[in-house]
């Protein structure tokens, strides 16, 4: 059975110094290359994004909750009308389109859009 630390066709024979000097040479010519490739992978590779996805998401769930908070107060509001005065429909519809209306500046003013309600102009 072959020996697996003997390479094929050679002897045994034991490193000197100029085998390490050719080494040492080959390892720093490698991690140079390593380096340059890693730099320029860097490079190309697309910048990554600021705001991470769990922020997005977040983000994302409280402009909704900002839009269907005024919609859904708006049909409350529209409901509790119609039952007091009896103006069923209207009173619904009416105050639905506000409550639309509503939930629309709000996600606007969440956004950044449209300045805060309290905007103060004096500085």
């Amino acid at each position: 059975m072959a020996d697996p630390h003997k390479r094929s066709g050679e002897d045994e024979r034991k490193p000197d110094g100029a085998d390490d000097a050719d080494l040492s040479a080959r390892l720093k010519s490698l991690d140079a290359r390593i380096n340059k490739a890693s730099v320029q992978r860097a490079e190309s590779e697309p910048r990554a994004h600021s705001k991470t996805d769990s922020n997005a998401i977040g983000q994302a769930f409280r402009y909704s909750a900002e839009f269907v908070s005024g919609v859904v107060a708006g049909g409350i509001v529209g409901w509790l009308v119609d039952h007091l005065f009896g103006s069923s429909p209207w009173g619904l519809i009416i105050c639905l389109l506000l409550g639309f209306c509503a939930g629309m500046l709000n996600l606007l003013r969440a956004s950044g859009a449209v300045k805060p309600a309290r905007y103060d102009d004096k500085k």
